[in-house]
């Protein structure tokens, strides 16, 4: 699998590969999957500060994994939201992690210091994934979203990515990282 930038071409496989997950589970909280035209302006929204990147086998994209503002507020600048998605051809291969730790070193290099993982419980496959890549526990919301004819618990995973200096440098876009 080669990893490499989302592209807005890759808009319609990214938005294929997500359906199901809000469609068929618990996993994403949405209740409606967002279309290739939602997916494009989802990537551009992340502008050159959060990263969307996709996994290619055998020249088709099979997961992606992206980064999106912890909150919004500026004090949280340095923290992250991250996620990854697989195509279920693609599940149990290595290709999460790999994508995933892509990210997280990308990340890195920008200069976040903080990257939390939301995980919808259970969901063992993705906390493993997570606690596998230096993530740990960080709490856990109750029965926050209703979905699938139920109360979904979310949890938080943490991981630090870089030094919280003091004053802390400004992320850098990722574009000037990427390729280093």
């Amino acid at each position: 699998m080669i990893v490499r930038p989302a592209t807005l071409g890759d808009a319609a496989a990214i938005a294929a590969i997500y359906a199901s997950y809000v469609t068929d589970s618990f996993v994403s909280f949405e209740t409606e999957a967002p279309d290739e035209a939602e997916m494009r302006r989802r990537i551009e929204s992340g502008g050159l500060l959060y990263p969307w990147l996709v996994g290619e086998a055998e020249g088709r994209v099979c997961g992606y994994a992206s980064a999106s503002p912890f909150r919004t507020r500026a004090a949280y600048r340095h923290a992250v939201e991250t996620s990854v998605y697989l195509a279920p051809a693609a599940c149990g291969r290595g290709f999460g992690r790999a994508l995933y730790r892509q990210l997280l070193d990308l990340l890195a290099r920008q200069g976040f210091t903080q990257a939390i993982g939301a995980i919808s419980l259970p969901n063992e496959p993705s906390v493993r994934l997570h606690e596998a890549l230096g993530f740990t526990q960080a709490g856990t919301y109750s029965e926050v979203g209703w979905k699938c004819g139920r109360w979904i618990d979310v949890g938080l995973w943490q991981r630090a990515l870089a030094a919280a200096a003091v004053p802390p440098a400004e992320p850098k876009p990722f574009a000037e990282i990427w390729g280093e």
